[in-house]
């Protein structure tokens, strides 16, 4: 169960993708992946800032 995925599983599931996607998806959906994340990481920051601030005061 503690087994991390190997460099050939690794090439299969980027094959796997490419049929089902295509060339030109795959860029557009990591981009949007990449969004989705750093709008998630300034979120968490937003909320953070806040409680900083009333223990400070």
């Amino acid at each position: 169960m503690g087994r991390s995925i190997g460099p050939m599983e690794l090439v299969i599931i980027l094959a796997i993708a490419l049929l089902l996607f295509g060339g030109k998806k795959i860029p557009e959906m990591a981009k949007g992946l990449g969004e989705g994340i750093k709008n998630f990481k300034n979120a968490i920051k937003e909320e953070q800032k806040p409680t900083e601030e009333k223990k400070q005061a």
